[in-house]
């Protein structure tokens, strides 16, 4: 009889543990109560509001791409802090890689050459340039030269004809400093494309123009003037191998462009916001100059879609943009 009672009490307590169990399962299935949350609980009271989709920000390729990483991390933490958003910075191989994500969408805010910026907006209507550094009102290309050959510096646009007959690499194919004003004052002096020795090279960006002159692989090569000078300053250039020998007359260059679809996500007002973000760097602070110097920037100034109308004549000109 005892152990008859025993297994009949056994056999209760169990049952009754299952249901407990069940009972808690199902609370918890439902959100964890029946009721209105307790007192110190951690549930919520309603479901989080969706993520906010982040703002894509890219550049053209112009320089080595751990320096570009560097330059568009920090600033992406910087803008991500003052727009209240998540900005993400998305690397791009080329330049016309760079026009085309900016199109398709798959980047809101881009930092463009003059060519590359017009190409852009005339692919995106409604599409801004909001801000450029300091140095791109009046932004320069620097003509280089292996020493040995034979080429002296020169002042006037007319010394190009001395470059005929000499092997000559642009920048990427899409660069304004490294191809299409360059090109432009040739043409301007005289100087055709088939007047150099062979055919001219395309480097893909300012540091292998450098390097590839500085190694002789071509006698001459134009380049951006603010990397020329970066380089200069970091002693990355053997000055016994190259030279500069002739300075553009100034341009508008650099610029940064934004997609008119982001107040649609990010409010009404957020491209004067992220206009006021760029012009804000203050090298006074240090964070901010960190990266100011990175873009080789003073500080950032308002620019407008107006200021590269000469570039985009000229584009059309020599077929960049038909």
């Amino acid at each position: 009889m005892t152990t008859r009672l025993q297994s009949l009490v056994l056999r209760r307590t169990v049952l009754t543990g299952l249901a407990s169990l069940w009972v808690t399962l199902a609370v918890a299935a439902c959100g964890g109560s029946t009721g209105e949350p307790q007192a110190g609980s951690d549930a919520p009271s309603a479901a989080p509001p969706s993520a906010v989709e982040p703002l894509q920000v890219g550049a053209i390729p112009d320089q080595d791409p751990e320096k570009l990483q560097r330059t568009y991390s920090q600033l992406a933490d910087y803008l991500s802090a003052e727009l209240g958003v998540p900005v993400e910075y998305r690397p791009v191989t080329d330049y016309a890689a760079v026009v085309t994500a900016f199109r398709v969408g798959d980047l809101d805010l881009a930092w463009f050459g003059g060519l590359t910026g017009v190409q852009a907006r005339l692919q995106v209507e409604g599409a801004q340039a909001i801000a450029q550094r300091d140095i791109d009102a009046e932004f320069h290309s620097v003509f280089i030269a292996n020493t040995a050959s034979g080429i002296e510096p020169f002042t006037e646009a007319s010394g190009l004809l001395a470059l005929k007959g000499k092997s000559f690499t642009f920048g990427s194919e899409s660069s304004t400093s490294g191809r299409l004003m360059p090109q432009y004052f040739l043409q301007e002096s005289g100087v055709a494309l088939s007047d150099f020795r062979g055919e001219p090279g395309f480097s893909g960006n300012h540091d292998a123009t450098i390097k590839l002159v500085e190694a002789g692989t071509y006698e001459v090569g134009v380049l951006n003037e603010q990397v020329w000078m970066s380089r200069l300053a970091e002693g990355a250039i053997d000055t016994t191998k190259v030279q500069v020998v002739w300075r553009t007359p100034a341009y508008f260059d650099y610029h940064w462009v934004i997609r008119p679809d982001v107040e649609a996500r990010y409010g009404e007002g957020f491209v004067d916001r992220v206009q006021a973000a760029l012009l804000k760097l203050d090298p006074a602070v240090p964070e901010q100059q960190a990266i100011l110097e990175l873009f080789g920037a003073g500080s950032f100034i308002e620019t407008t879609n107006a200021n590269y109308a000469d570039i985009e004549t000229i584009a059309r000109e020599i077929g960049k943009i038909q």
